[in-house]
């Protein structure tokens, strides 16, 4: 019994430095440029494919560029929880 509850310990400590791990090491990439990234490089934004990176792209090409993050709600497919997701992973400027 002693056995199984420090396994349990041991798997769920593991699991918790792993989800941080995680998110410390999202954090440190450079944001990615939605007004000037290929649909390649949208692809890697957490909640967006290549069929949403392909609609950022067509969007931004037949109404200019994104002014805000904001903005990238007018994706179709694109709604506030997934702008939300990825806002301090994108950026808008050079």
């Amino acid at each position: 019994m002693n056995m199984t509850l420090k396994s349990l310990l041991t798997a769920a400590a593991l699991s918790l430095s792993l989800s941080f791990a995680g998110t410390a090491l999202a954090q440190s990439v450079a944001p990615i440029n939605v007004n000037s990234a290929n649909a390649e490089l949208l692809a890697e934004l957490p909640g967006i494919g290549p069929s949403r990176a392909e609609a950022i792209i067509k969007e931004r090409e037949a109404n200019g560029e994104f002014e805000s993050i904001d903005d990238l709600t007018r994706v179709s497919g694109l709604g506030e929880a997934t702008v939300d997701r990825m806002r301090d992973q994108i950026t808008l400027d050079e």
